[in-house]
């Protein structure tokens, strides 16, 4: 298995370590981004690791402020592999699970934490230096959000994909992302997509022979990494307890990959041929128009 501090990104990446930026991330980190941006994953780092709402305490007040459908905990001694309806249901409230997250063995994500005006505007801080780049490749950059996790040590994410481009930047603790190349049919069938486009849960069927074909990137306070769109990962917590922080927005490209994997499942439902789906599934106008035409036609 290799890892991504090998990598020309990586170098960029070691060039930021010194460099003690205030703002989020250091120009080397943005000179990463824009070499690997939308299709492959890439270390990063940022400065944001002592910011005063990232702490566990001002993470327990905006949990306590947010609404509960926002705050989403399970146990953390998971399988790499687990459907939704298997996952075991918490037994501490979310107050009981934050405060003794140092051995309660769970994980938990706050989510849309961009509802909370503090929160947003640390959102697009970050977002803002990365913003000319994405939208020259894959348009606007649209619906921001973002996720804090707490993680107990020891905790396992199981292997699953997120329909966003994400920028996930480790605030405290340590923890090990394996992340696996997106578009990869063997990881991540065409049915699978066409599913998960409709709105089926992100996690998915993990077999030891996928090992080798995924990188391990360890992450410690200060570390970044990009994962692209429906890139497959799971992470391994360390024996620390780990604060991470989730950047995200999805773009016109995102957005197209999604209509056009919902357009194969109306095909194959039909029994018609399916449209292949492109590197640059935002060029697919032909094809996206007649999805929008059939959605209506079988509503």
């Amino acid at each position: 298995m290799t890892t991504l501090l090998d990598s020309p990104a990586g170098a960029a990446v070691e060039n930021t370590r010194s460099v003690g930026h205030p703002v989020t991330f250091a120009p080397a980190a943005l000179a990463a981004f824009a070499a690997a941006y939308p299709d492959f994953p890439a270390p990063l780092t940022h400065g944001l690791a002592d910011h005063p709402l990232l702490t566990v305490d001002a993470i327990a007040a905006l949990a306590d402020r947010l609404p509960g459908a926002q705050v989403e905990y399970n146990p953390g001694k998971l399988p790499l592999s687990i459907t939704a309806e298997d996952t075991p249901r918490p037994t501490l409230s979310i107050a009981q699970t934050i405060r003794t997250i140092g051995d309660n063995g769970s994980w938990m994500v706050l989510k849309n934490v961009e509802s909370d005006p503090a929160y947003a505007a640390l959102l697009d801080a970050a977002l803002e230096p990365l913003r000319a780049v994405v939208e020259s490749r894959t348009g606007p950059m649209a619906h921001r959000e973002a996720f804090i996790f707490l993680t107990s040590p020891g905790s396992v994410t199981p292997f699953h994909m997120d329909p966003e481009h994400n920028i996930l930047l480790q605030i405290a603790g340590g923890k090990v992302m394996t992340v696996f190349p997106a578009g990869d049919t063997m990881l991540v069938p065409a049915e699978k997509s066409e599913g998960f486009a409709l709105g089926a849960h992100r996690n998915l069927v993990w077999d030891e022979v996928f090992r080798d074909r995924g990188t391990a990137v360890p992450l410690e306070p200060g570390d970044a990494i990009l994962v692209p769109v429906k890139a497959p990962h799971f992470v391994h917590n360390g024996d620390r307890v780990s604060i991470s922080f989730s950047i995200t927005w999805r773009s016109e490209r995102s957005v197209a990959e999604g209509e056009l994997h919902s357009f194969n499942r109306l095909l194959r439902a039909c029994g018609l041929p399916l449209v292949r789906v492109s590197a640059r599934p935002e060029r697919q106008k032909l094809a996206r128009l007649g999805y929008r035409l059939m959605r209506r036609l079988v509503a």
